[in-house]
């Protein structure tokens, strides 16, 4: 399955959202995914936001295996 981003048109209708194409289900445990990672961010007091949110990117990434 290929991710797709928000678009900033969400629908709640139906299964899934119309503007992006993504379950409600996904899109409600990315949320929750998202919340965890700014309440630990939060939590550090981490002052470089865009280093973090490269750091978890990079991470996912290899873990992914992407980045071997």
């Amino acid at each position: 399955m290929k991710f797709s981003p928000c678009t900033g048109k969400c629908t709640e209708e139906g299964t899934h959202c119309e503007g992006c194409g993504r379950s409600h289900e996904e899109i409600a445990e990315m949320k929750t995914l998202i919340f965890a990672l700014v309440d630990f961010a939060k939590k550090m007091q981490y002052e470089n936001i865009d280093e973090f949110a490269d750091g978890v990117a990079g991470s996912i990434k290899y873990k992914m295996g992407e980045g071997h």
